[in-house]
């Protein structure tokens, strides 16, 4: 016997064309797991910040450690995270690497956010 849960549904009907047209728009499992993997990147403030302060331009590993205020090796360990999901992309110009939002949809996707939480 289930147990009694309020988020069960209790009509006992199931409304097949909603559930035929959810499954018109469902993701791939693969889509669906590294859609999970860049919010979740983007849910830890840290990244976040990193990813607000590169929509100004780019900046390299000691810039972004004294705008967040922490060591260089915790900036590095975000960025390479960052990196590997495609929201910022690197270019080197001698011993520096300097880091960039790899395209304009990382900015719009923040900002949706932002839109989306102050209205």
């Amino acid at each position: 016997m289930p147990a009694n849960n309020s988020e069960t549904c209790h009509c006992r009907v199931i409304h097949e064309e909603r559930v035929a047209k959810a499954k018109t728009t469902a993701l791939a499992e693969r889509e669906t797991v590294d859609v999970a993997q860049l919010f979740k990147a983007m849910a830890d403030p840290t990244r976040l910040k990193i990813l607000r302060a590169l929509e100004q331009g780019e900046m390299c590993v000691c810039d972004l450690a004294a705008y967040l205020g922490v060591s260089e090796s915790a900036v590095s360990h975000q960025l390479r995270l960052l990196r590997q999901l495609h929201l910022v992309a690197n270019r080197r110009d001698g011993a520096v690497l300097y880091y960039r939002l790899d395209d304009h949809h990382v900015s719009e996707l923040v900002n949706l956010a932002l839109t989306h939480l102050r209205e």
